[in-house]
């Protein structure tokens, strides 16, 4: 049974609690907030202690999941590592590039699993698509979302890109050799709006855009590759997959020779990637894998050198976005 402590008990971390006591694997050993209202209240409503000290939740349990504010991640993570115990913690891993090498060396110098909440690698189409995705050249990802005041104290790159970000790093495993980007702020005096194109050493190219002052909720993927395009709906978990068909090859030859008769849908293979029903959502299958990497000694599946990788690209592209508005206004000054 693994004890575990949640830091953090807004509305995510409402939400870990919840997948936590439908673990038989788990026990929740209690919850800690800055706010102790709504530390109390979540320990009210869970039937768990509240915590009103960080350091005796710490001590009350095996591993820590850290669910507050991006800003607080490296300070509380920090103190679960010097203690001794696993941590997972929501993404980004940390709102400052430094203080993510400083946890994942302190990880790695004491033997301790990180896991980054990457929730994408598991959402269901995801899962179901990713047995088909292999070496893409072009990949164009778009998410957009209406404004919460959860995330503002970060950047729209560190709050919904790095979603994204994550899953192509995952996809394309190259390294990444140049990056182009724009952005702006709407609602906040940080990014709320951004673009950037990454170009890998693969030769592969990602598109890639993010808002969070939408009217509407999307978050899509498109994957271009040598034999296939894939469409993912990220939000509604369906998608789609266009191939050769088995015969396109005699087909085509046979158009070649000035055949009739042959429908351009016969060169074509489509079918729609819907993944089955588990019964579980992406949250639930995130929290199990970290919960099994601890329990059965395995590497995490986002860990910390993956939450490293995502937010130094990230760092790539609010950088790329600061000298590019530096250069506009400069222009406009002239």
């Amino acid at each position: 049974m693994l004890k575990i402590g949640i830091a953090g008990v807004g509305r995510l971390g409402r939400f870990h609690a919840g997948k936590f006591l439908a673990d038989p694997r788990c026990e929740l050993a209690g919850v800690y907030d800055i706010n102790e209202r709504r530390s109390a209240e979540a320990a009210r409503d869970f039937g768990v202690k509240d915590f009103r000290g960080y350091d005796e939740l710490i001590a009350a349990c095996d591993a820590v999941d850290i669910a507050a504010t991006t800003s607080a991640h490296h300070e509380l993570a920090k103190a679960a590592l010097l203690a001794g115990k696993p941590v997972f913690v929501e993404k980004p891993l940390c709102a400052e590039l430094a203080q993510a090498e400083e946890l994942v060396a302190l990880a790695e110098e004491r033997g301790l699993k990180i896991q980054v909440g990457h929730i994408e690698r598991f959402n269901p189409v995801i899962l179901e698509a990713e047995q088909y995705i292999r070496e893409p050249l072009f990949i164009e990802s778009t998410r957009i979302s209406s404004f919460q005041p959860r995330g503002t104290d970060v950047s729209v790159v560190l709050d919904l890109m790095i979603h994204d970000i994550d899953l192509i790093l995952d996809f394309v495993q190259s390294p990444l050799d140049a990056v182009h980007a724009n952005g702006a702020g709407i609602l906040t005096p940080s990014l709320d709006i951004a673009n950037a194109r990454l170009e890998f050493a693969s030769g592969a190219v990602a598109n890639v855009t993010s808002s969070r002052v939408g009217l509407k909720q999307e978050r899509r993927i498109r994957f271009f590759q040598r034999d296939a395009y894939i469409s993912l709906d990220l939000v509604n978990h369906r998608g789609s997959l266009i191939r050769q068909s088995a015969r396109a090859g005699e087909l085509l030859q046979r158009m070649l020779r000035g055949e009739t008769g042959i429908e351009p849908e016969e060169l074509i293979d489509a079918r729609s990637l819907e993944p089955g029903s588990s019964g579980k959502d992406a949250l639930a299958l995130e929290l199990e894998a970290w919960v099994e990497a601890i329990l059965e000694d395995k590497k995490p599946v986002v860990d910390g050198q993956a939450g490293l990788r995502a937010l130094r690209a990230a760092a790539r592209i609010g950088a790329a976005i600061s000298r590019q508005n530096l250069f506009t206004n400069g222009s406009k000054k002239a």
